[in-house]
Formats: C-alpha cells, sequence, structure tokens
C-alpha cells in the first residue's frame, strides 16, 4: 500500500532524478532526496491567485522582456539541496537561462512563488523555506491566502533570507523587476482581475 504524508502521498522510492523527470514530474509530483512525492489536489482559490499572478507576470514580461514565467508541474532541481520542486511560479531572468532546460530549472530561479493550500502550510513556510534559502533562491514569496497574508524574502549577504514588506499603500516592489508592483490587497478580493483589467494594470506600472 502507497504511504500517505501529510505533503501527499507516496508514489516511489530509490528513484533517481532522470527517472523522477521521465516518469512522473509532469503528474504534479515533486522529487524528495529519491522520494517521489505525488502533491494533493489544490483549491479553487489556489489555482485562481496562480493564474492570476501567472498571467500579471506574463503580461509584464511581454512589455518588459527581460525574463520569463514558468508554473507547475515544471521542475526546479537546487543541487545543493538535492531535491526536485515544482513551484507554484519561476520568474526566469534573462541572465539565468543558461541552466535553463527543457522541463526543469537547473539551479535557484530568481524569484520561486509558493501559494499557500491548508495542506502545504507546513511545507511552504518550513520546508521549501529552507530549501530555496540553501539552494540561493534570491527571493523567496509566499502567498498564503489562508492567513490573508504575504511574506517577501530576499537573500541577505550571509546567504539567509530577510523579510521585506510591502509599501504604505500596499505594494510590494522589487529591484529584480524594474517599476513592476504587486498590489497585495488585490490578491484577497473575492473576484481577482480578469486579463483585460492585467493589461490595463501592467499599463499604469510602466507608463
Amino acid at each position: 500500500m502507497a504511504e500517505t504524508t501529510l505533503n501527499g502521498l507516496v508514489v516511489a522510492t530509490d528513484v533517481t532524478f532522470e527517472e523522477y523527470l521521465d516518469k512522473y514530474a509532469a503528474d504534479f509530483c515533486e522529487y524528495v532526496g529519491g522520494v517521489v512525492v505525488k502533491m494533493n489536489p489544490v483549491t479553487l482559490r489556489h489555482y485562481q491567485l496562480v493564474s492570476f499572478l501567472q498571467t500579471l507576470f506574463a503580461t509584464y514580461f511581454e512589455q518588459q522582456p527581460i525574463g520569463i514565467v514558468v508554473g507547475e508541474p515544471f521542475v526546479l532541481k537546487l543541487p545543493d539541496v538535492g531535491h526536485g520542486r515544482e513551484p507554484d511560479l519561476q520568474i526566469i531572468l534573462d541572465e539565468s537561462r543558461s541552466r535553463l532546460h527543457d522541463t526543469y530549472m537547473e539551479g535557484p530561479a530568481d524569484i520561486c512563488i509558493e501559494v499557500v493550500s491548508p495542506e502545504s502550510i507546513s511545507r511552504d513556510h518550513g520546508e521549501k523555506f529552507q530549501e530555496y534559502e540553501l539552494g540561493g533562491v534570491a527571493e523567496y514569496w509566499i502567498i498564503d491566502h489562508v492567513h490573508t497574508e504575504c511574506r517577501f524574502y530576499r537573500l541577505g549577504s550571509d546567504g539567509r533570507y530577510v523579510r521585506q514588506s510591502e509599501n504604505s499603500e500596499g505594494n510590494y516592489e522589487t529591484p529584480r523587476l524594474p517599476r513592476f508592483r504587486l498590489h497585495v490587497p488585490t490578491l484577497w478580493q473575492e473576484n481577482l482581475p480578469t486579463p483585460s483589467t492585467i493589461v490595463r494594470m501592467v499599463d499604469e506600472m510602466l507608463a
């Protein structure tokens, strides 16, 4: 009988990273020290938030072509950690694209974003926080609609994450994405912006 953990269903053990990519990665599984774990189904709100953010970034990069956004089940391989994770979203800037393969990112993405679900609270705030920090992911954003809060972290000069804050207007800005701003209160609206509204939002950012 397959083992079930808080993080999902263990579907295979003693698996190499290459076997994981070939057989399991496309099925929304993660690779943790030779163990393949199938992630639990996401909630509707999780799906809506990821879709909104992915559209927001894709629209931004269309007008500001300095990188790309990729979503799960695209794999992030962190050699220093030995795991293959599937972040909800990865921001990969042009200077990092030499490490981008067809099915996975070799080494740290520039920004990893996880949208928290009830079953992923400890994983996103704990395990992945430690792995992304150790693996050198420059920024880690946790969008926690369960607790209606966002946590933004940047690597400091000592290689440890330092929490950042949005400004008095509720906007988070990062030097990695010129003129981009994420209006945090928008994430908690019942109805998230439509694609046409997102285009206008990005136009206003870059005006």
